[in-house]
């Protein structure tokens, strides 16, 4: 079939290109507006392949997404265009409700008039994949609380988790723009019966992540002998999933997944955040010892403690037993291979780095006009 693929230059998105061209006989149309997150350049191993397409379009351009439909025909649509930076969310929410509502709404209705007009063996095959976050509930009991109020099947720890029934606290201007737009995809679900499937995701890691996040953001300032920047205690938790491993996940839900169903993927690895740091500095200390001399510093020497971030959430940590149980999908990779996968990455591909931190990626585009 083909998927049309909205944000598809990102880093999840980009992750779900690879995986549906290298491993499907599916095509791919990746639409993506290039904002400062989209880089085209983690997509060179799969760009000239006759089954990609790539369309740089704004999802909030009605009459573009409407050609966009109309010429390329999509069988399915993946929504992952969105931005996701909380700090970001935080000095200026305006882009995000202007592109996670504004945008998915615009989506929304060009994919609904287009599958309006479908036959009826296309219409009833169509389905709308709208991919969003944890970030949604709001956050859970910490294991530092001395008591804690929740719903939820209890991990090992006899915290909750996230279920697909679990009540929508947003905290962030980010979280409760991905919130209002989880809300309009039901909406069109309920209201115009459109065939909406909804994921919600744990904190992914993996190749291609963009700097401003955590891990790719420590494993640079490590190399580069900068001080690791860590919110308040750093006991914050995540639930970390590898980003090959949730583009599998995404795959089997737009493929297999019921329409009107939520799913929430996890990756069944709840790390404090000095934790990640701390094993990223372990692993660089392997593989790219610290060039010191006799002092044998060593990364950790590195990290500097800051004033939390605004209304930041304790813990995630997602309860994935539905996506295991209907759709047979369990993470591959743990987060000690995952992570030490993701630390030789970098390591590796020093260009792509380099294009990222000088804005290279930005003003080449590859070729590609606007």
């Amino acid at each position: 079939m083909k998927i049309l693929v909205t944000g598809g230059a990102g880093f999840i998105g980009s992750a779900v290109i690879r995986h549906i061209i290298n491993k499907t006989q599916d095509s791919v149309v990746n639409l993506d507006k290039l904002t400062y997150a989209g880089n085209l350049e983690s997509l060179l191993d799969v760009s000239s392949n006759e089954r990609y397409a790539f369309e740089q379009v704004d999802i909030c351009n009605a009459d573009a997404l409407k050609r966009v439909f109309a010429e390329h025909q999509p069988d399915a649509v993946m929504h992952l265009a969105a931005e996701s930076h909380v700090d970001r969310s935080i000095d200026g929410p305006a882009e995000f409700i202007q592109t996670n509502i504004v945008g998915t709404y615009t989506l929304l209705e060009a994919a609904r008039a287009y599958w309006n007009a479908l036959d009826s063996e296309c219409k009833q095959a169509f389905r709308f994949h709208h991919i969003s976050t944890d970030e949604v509930y709001g956050d859970l009991p910490h294991p530092n609380d001395t008591d804690f109020v929740g719903a939820g099947h209890a991990c090992d720890s006899g915290l909750p988790l996230f279920t697909e029934q679990t009540s929508y606290a947003p905290s962030s201007p980010y979280s409760a723009s991905k919130a209002s737009s989880d809300h309009l995809a039901r909406a069109w679900l309920r209201t115009y019966g459109f065939p909406v499937l909804i994921t919600n995701c744990s904190n992914n890691y993996g190749p291609y992540h963009f700097p401003e996040k955590l891990i790719p953001l420590v494993i640079l300032n490590a190399l580069e002998g900068k001080p690791l920047p860590i919110y308040g205690k750093g006991d914050q938790i995540r639930d970390w999933l590898y980003v090959e491993d949730h583009a599998r996940a995404l795959y089997k839900v737009v493929t297999e997944g019921k329409i009107g169903e939520t799913y929430n993927i996890g990756g069944h690895n709840e790390k404090q955040n000095i934790e990640v740091v701390e094993t990223i500095c372990e692993i660089l200390d392997e593989l790219r010892p610290m060039n010191n001399g006799a002092a044998a510093k060593t990364y950790k020497s590195l990290i500097t403690y800051v004033t939390d971030r605004p209304g930041h959430d304790r813990r995630y940590a997602i309860d994935a037993s539905k996506v295991a149980k209907e759709l047979n999908w369990q993470p591959i990779e743990t987060f000690e291979s995952g992570i030490r996968k993701t630390v030789q990455w970098y390591l590796d591909n020093q260009q792509w780095c380099q294009n990222v931190q000088d804005g290279s990626y930005q003003r080449e585009r590859l070729g590609v006009t606007s």
